[in-house]
């Protein structure tokens, strides 16, 4: 880990999303992994609280991530995995509150955030700082909720 990292910091511990992107391997399938139950318990509220939770994670990683880069000079660090709760939270909004549906949600977003098909790639490599972080993981929070809508269509999910 970075030694310009001061685990004091409210950004880092919203960055890691309260650690999980600190846990080997694949970091960010474990901020996923971390970020589903709050989403879940948003979800079974309101999709208006999960779209409003959304909102507020999404601003939190923007600055948490600026803060990061700015301490440590790395963009995109594999430790920030707030941009993962992000997109599973988008990804949810396509899903019923079942278990396969969110156990597909949760596939289909990790598949599209590993992958990264245009424009997911476009947004990760294109946009500037903060920005690339969180929209690459929206952008395929995009593709696994509409994937996600497709198949429930069809009376899977």
């Amino acid at each position: 880990m970075n030694r310009n990292l001061d685990i004091r910091k409210p950004w880092f511990w919203l960055a890691t999303w309260f650690g999980c992107g600190l846990a080997r391997p694949a970091p960010g399938t474990w901020g996923t992994l971390g970020g589903l139950p709050f989403g879940i318990f948003l979800m079974m509220g309101s999709p208006v609280y999960l779209a409003a939770g959304i909102v507020i994670v999404f601003a939190a990683g923007l600055w948490a991530a600026r803060e990061f880069e700015k301490a440590t000079g790395e963009r995109d660090a594999p430790v920030i995995v707030i941009d993962e709760v992000a997109g599973v939270w988008f990804t949810l909004l396509a899903a019923t509150q079942t278990p396969l549906s969110v156990l597909l949600a949760f596939l289909l977003f990790r598949s599209f955030d590993i992958l990264k098909p245009w424009p997911v790639s476009w947004c990760d490599k294109k946009l500037p700082g903060a920005w690339g972080v969180m929209m690459d993981d929206i952008a395929a929070g995009i593709y696994a909720a509409a994937c996600l809508m497709g198949l429930r269509a069809y009376g899977i999910g």
